[in-house]
């Protein structure tokens, strides 16, 4: 099966988290994929470790806020692009880009100052994508309804 393209940022899904949409850098120089969360509270569910948290899927409209749950798979240690570390939670979710579904681990970080609300690490790409950084959106269209710019 031919590789798919992905733009430099991507429309993505995360269905198991109940995001419908949310705008993503396409980084290759991140390991693992990173989503924006908030009020991160750990909390045990059937004698496993969760964690639920907030988050905001869209830059520019902080009041749109979408509650998830997810079992944490590991906390991590993880350098940022400032190079300053930081311990993270580590979920298991499916990601959506464009017609194909990828399981991917995701650390979880407060992205609330940051342009991009999630990116997507070279480990949920491997072996399925191309990276094309002159374009943007291969992947699925930007939504219409919901007041993001797509720019």
């Amino acid at each position: 099966m031919p590789k798919q393209y992905l733009g430099w940022r991507e429309w993505l899904a995360l269905p198991e988290l109940g995001i419908d949409y949310i705008k993503a850098k396409v980084d290759t120089g991140a390991r693992t994929s990173a989503l924006h969360a908030f009020r991160v509270e750990p909390f045990s569910k059937h004698g496993e470790d969760w964690v639920r948290f907030g988050m905001h899927p869209l830059q520019y409209d902080p009041s749109k806020v979408v509650d998830c749950e997810a079992r944490v798979l590991d906390r991590r240690d993880v350098r940022d692009s400032g190079g300053h570390m930081e311990l993270r939670y580590v979920i298991r979710s499916t990601i959506l880009i464009g017609g194909a579904a990828v399981d991917a681990e995701i650390t979880l970080t407060d992205r609330e100052s940051m342009k991009f609300r999630m990116l997507l690490g070279r480990t949920a790409m491997r072996g399925n994508y191309l990276v094309d950084p002159g374009r943007s959106y291969l992947s699925r269209p930007p939504p219409q309804a919901d007041g993001d710019e797509p720019a």
